[in-house]
Order: C-alpha cells, then structure tokens, then sequence
C-alpha cells in the first residue's frame, strides 16, 4: 500500500482537486492524505486569536468570510443539484460549529477543536467529490486513530493497531482518504502535529502500517539544490538519505516538515517528494542510502538569534555548559548552533519569547552578547571526515561574507553556518556557484 499526501496548495480550488484525479489511481491500494485547502488553516487562526482575544464580532466576521469562499467553492467543485446539496448541508454543519463556539470560555481546548476543521472540511468535500463521479473511497477519520502521548509525541503502535482494524473492516475498498494534521491527544481531546503536520501525519501511517512508499505531493518539483527563490539555475535533488533530508528541512527547504522523515526512517519506508502540477516530473526519493563524495544542497533559515555568554569562570568549570542548558530548557527554548571556546559560549536560537528572561539568567553567569537578524546557511553532504576538499570549497565561497558561528563536526551531513541575514542573498549564491557550477 501506498501513502499519497496532498498539501494545501494541491487542494486549493475545485480545479486542482479535481485534477488529483491524474495521480490517484483508485484501483490501486492506497491512503490520500489530505491538508485543509490552502489559506483555511490561517483564517483559523485568526478566528481562534479572536475568540482568545474575548472579540467575538470579529470572529463572526471572519468566520463568515471563511464560510463564504466554501460556499464558493462547494457550487464550483460539484456538478449536480445533489453533489451540491451534501456540500452545503457539510460546510453549514462545520461553520456553525465553530460559530457555536462564541462563548465566555474560549480554552485551548476550543481552539485545537476550530483548527481541526479545515482538514475535516477538505477531505469530506473531496470523498463527496469522487462519490458524486462514481469513484468509490472510504473516508477514514484520522480521529478514530491518530493519537499523541502526554509528551505531544505520536504512539506508533496505537495508531497501526487502530488503523488497520479499519482498514480490515473496509478490505474490499482500495482507495481511503484521510486527514492530515489532527489527532487526540491522551486525554481523547482533540488536538494537532503543529503546523506542517500532514507530512508528519503521512510518515506516520506509512511506518505505522508498513506501507510500501511515502509520496509527499506540493507544487514543487523535489527538493533543489538551493532556494529558488534567489538563487537562479537551481535544480531537484534526484536522491538524499533520510539524515540529510532532515537536515534540509529543519535548516529552511520548505518542502519538507522536519520531522515528517523521522517516522519512515525508522522502519525503512521510501518517500517521495513530486509536483503536483507536473505529475511526471521524477522528483526527489529519500531513503536510508547515503551518496558519498557530493554535496547535495544548500538551505538557509532566518530569524536566528545569537546569544554569546562570555565568563572567565567558565575556564575549567565542572558543569557550566549543563547550567546554561538549564536556562533554556526552563523556558522550552530549543538550541540550534552550538560553539565553545575556553572563556565563551555561542549559541543560536529563533524562539525570542523568553529571551529577556533568558538574558537575564545568563548574566550570572557573565557578560551576555545578543546578535537578532541573523541566517544559518546549512550545506549539506559528505562531510564525513575522510571526505576531500569540500570544507575548503565552502569557506572560499565565502571569502567576502562575514561569519559569525559556525558548527561542524556534529555531523557527518551538514556544515552550518551563522550570517547577518542582510548578508543571506549574497551567501547562497556564492555557494551555489563555488559548489555546484
């Protein structure tokens, strides 16, 4: 069986809905995941922050204008006076929903379930779709078995235990459709992976089942070999390993949420990354195989804080770096880069929301240096430490960039370095030509 996850922008309009069509072969055995159509899960947002916010007009003006672009979509997508019956009776069903909401206690707990419904919107508009065409689908409610510890971390075993006794209860049917992004969390609440989370959600049930390949189908043709956007000539990758996919994804190539590799690697299952809009295009294939001797691509992340702690105290001081960590791991405060020295410690965050706290922490410890606007650049690799030359080439790629971290060595994929983000642009190009042209 084959796992197919269709992102936002693949669903964005009857039209390109229709046209998955020219992908999914319903004949062959296989689960479509689907994220909410593009722009939904943001107005979602907003209605949520509005109810949070104690402005409930607001929430009705918004959500009423959410309500709609559906009913737009809904006389678009369907053909027939019964097609668009049933869209109609599920859109007024899912916005009075949210609509009843408006209440004096709007919790966390209201706002998982409001974000919750741009998925179930998507993929039920999708099942009434093919059923109004006569292609036959089951719609398998990802509620019913995508489920988080008290950790927020994924429960593999629930999920294919769960998973596949539907399944079983369908095994005539070969095509199922599911949603991205939601699950329960262990108190049966409804709850979400973050955003980004249908990828995760497809690796998830690829490893939880076994499934034979991953597909991750955006409006891109792979991953490239750098950012596309200011980068001209970049090309797809044909093939990365599962740690240098990871790599890439968490350090900027959009394509890919950081963590959706980590289910499928653990138990070996292919992925794919394929354009949408042009179905024939070969794509990138992430597997556990690792090509030595090439560099594979270059990815950027912004919004990067440095936090340098410079003590004299630090010389030879039993403890000191795990005494630092404890400050960030207060305040749920990830790390990105890390440098030593003898007298000083570098770091890199791109979570400032306690970063007052966190500085004034850090100042008993000593002089505390804060640089904002700041890029990691991540090339990544070979970087094993018997690989020639390709350290050098970096480094002279960027003769005339300012560097102020860098971090290498923890890897044997990647080279990370730390530039002013005005610096960025000139960075990526400079790379690309010294490494690829």
């Amino acid at each position: 069986m084959k796992i197919l996850k269709f992102g936002g922008t693949s669903v964005g309009s009857p039209e390109r809905m229709k046209k998955l069509l020219d992908i999914i072969r319903p004949e062959e055995k296989q689960i479509v995941v689907l994220s909410a159509v593009s722009g939904t899960t943001n107005s979602l947002v907003e209605i949520s922050q509005a109810y949070l916010d104690g402005d409930k007009r607001k929430a009705k003006q918004l959500t009423d204008a959410l309500h709609e672009k559906y009913k737009v979509f809904v006389q678009e997508l369907f053909a027939t006076e019964d097609g668009k019956k049933r869209g109609v009776e599920l859109i007024t069903y899912h916005f009075t929903l949210i609509g009843s909401l408006d209440t004096e206690l709007f919790t966390p707990v209201e706002e998982k379930i409001v974000l919750a419904q741009g998925e179930l919107l998507s993929t039920a508009l999708y099942h009434f779709y093919l059923a109004e065409i006569g292609v036959k689908s089951v719609l398998l409610p990802a509620l019913d078995f995508m489920k988080i510890d008290e950790d927020n971390e994924p429960i593999v075993e629930y999920i294919g235990s769960h998973l596949q006794t539907l399944l079983d209860q369908k095994a005539e049917n070969t095509l199922f459709i599911t949603q991205g992004y939601i699950c329960r969390n262990a108190f049966g609440e409804i709850d979400n992976l973050r955003r980004g989370g249908s990828d995760f959600t497809a690796s998830l049930i690829g490893a939880a089942i076994r499934a034979d390949e991953v597909q991750i189908w955006t409006d891109i043709d792979g991953m490239h070999n750098n950012d596309p956007r200011v980068v001209q000539g970049t090309k797809p990758i044909a093939q990365l390993s599962f740690d240098e996919a990871a790599e890439l994804a968490y350090f900027g190539a959009k394509i890919l949420h950081p963590q959706s590799v980590f289910p499928a690697q653990k138990y070996k299952i292919p992925v794919r990354l394929l354009n949408t809009m042009d179905p024939a295009a070969p794509g990138t294939l992430i597997t556990n195989d690792s090509e030595k001797g090439i560099i594979k691509s270059i990815a950027a992340k912004d919004g990067i804080t440095a936090v340098k702690i410079q003590s004299s105290r630090m010389l030879l001081a039993y403890g000191f770096l795990r005494r630092v960590f404890e400050v960030f791991e207060r305040y749920k405060t990830p790390i990105d880069m890390i440098t030593t020295s003898e007298v000083a410690v570098s770091l890199t965050i791109d979570d400032t929301k306690y970063l007052a706290e966190i500085t004034k922490e850090l100042e008993d410890f000593g002089t505390v240096e804060v640089d904002h606007d700041q890029t990691i650049i991540c090339v990544v690799g070979d970087f094993s430490y018997n690989a020639n030359g390709f350290t050098s080439s970096t480094f002279s790629a960027l003769a005339k960039v300012p560097i102020r971290m860098i971090s290498y060595g923890g890897s044997n994929y990647n080279i990370s370095l730390l530039v002013k983000s005005s610096d960025k642009v000139e960075a990526l190009q400079s790379l690309h030509k010294n490494l690829f042209q």
